[in-house]
């Protein structure tokens, strides 16, 4: 890799500050994938839902422009509010209003958390909703029962007729890699700092299977995380003799490929150089609180 650029297409901006921002456009992170999730409490009615969708195709891809990156987003139902099945019959009949928008990249995340009937309604909507207009797929897995709750998303994927190649399955394992490789679906891998997947691990998992259906992310959220993840594994593989045509699969061929069949993605416009004007508002509204604003081309005073 002659200059290092990470495509980061798991990432949980809401959640995270201006500095996280700047830190991963300095590491080299040019574009990053929001997937709607969970936030921490549970949402009690739909409008909250319609706000947090609204933030996620209108201010939190400002914000990320703001410091040169690229900000996408996943529109989805997330497992765990799917138990709630009143609510979600609310959130799904609204879905449709923002999962077809400009940006967004993919339905998700999406899929199991506890493995509950209810769950799997949701799930199996989604699905549908993502076949019919020929959408990507980003899949969450368990934290719980992982293995058995990937086949079962494999599975109910597969009986709805989804592309395997617009199928991500994230927050894998040892245990469920190969379940996901054999399905012919792309491998996601979320780096944490304590829990889930290890950069060690993943440099191991990559040396043992390659990188052709990898994909590294880092689900930077409200908990203990880390922004960085992607640029930090991409660092430890090339010292550890991963090839670097391998780590640039991993951190950021295959998540432009797989996000790209969504006809979003403008590759050529990722691969110009980036020029941010921090003049610019959103709603009337700047990232700045009285700093001077960098404004790209010009010649400061």
């Amino acid at each position: 890799m002659d200059k290092a650029r990470f495509f980061d297409p798991h990432a949980h901006m809401t959640s995270r500050t201006t500095d996280d921002y700047e830190r991963m456009a300095a590491a080299g992170v040019r574009a990053l994938i929001e997937p709607a999730f969970w936030l921490g409490q549970p949402r009690t009615n739909v409008g909250s839902f319609i706000d947090y969708y609204s933030s996620l195709v209108g201010w939190e891809r400002f914000r990320a422009s703001q410091f040169g990156i690229t900000h996408y987003c996943a529109i989805g139902l997330n497992s765990k509010e799917a138990n709630d099945e009143g609510l979600a019959r609310e959130v799904l009949e609204i879905l449709p209003r923002f999962a077809l928008k400009e940006g967004v990249v993919a339905i998700g995340e999406i899929g199991y958390d506890e493995i509950t009937e209810a769950e799997e309604k949701a799930y199996q909507w989604q699905l549908q909703f993502a076949k019919d207009h020929d959408m990507v797929v980003m899949v969450h897995s368990p934290h719980r029962d992982k293995k058995r709750g990937i086949i079962r998303s494999l599975d109910v994927a597969k009986e709805i007729g989804i592309d395997m190649e617009k199928l991500v399955i994230d927050h894998n394992n040892e245990e469920t890699v190969e379940d996901v490789l054999d399905a012919g679906a792309w491998a996601a891998f979320t780096i944490y700092p304590h829990t889930k997947m290890g950069s060690q691990r993943m440099v191991d998992l990559t040396k043992k299977y390659g990188a052709e259906r990898f994909i590294v992310d880092s689900s930077c959220d409200w908990g203990v995380s880390d922004p960085l993840s992607v640029p930090k594994t991409a660092k430890m593989m090339l010292d550890q003799g991963v090839s670097p045509e391998a780590v640039e699969q991993a951190t950021w061929g295959n998540a432009a490929k797989a996000y790209g069949y969504s006809g979003q993605i403008d590759m050529d416009a990722l691969g110009e150089a980036v020029v941010v004007d921090q003049r610019e508002l959103f709603s009337d509204n700047s990232v700045l609180r009285g700093q001077p604003a960098r404004v790209d081309g010009e010649v400061p005073n």
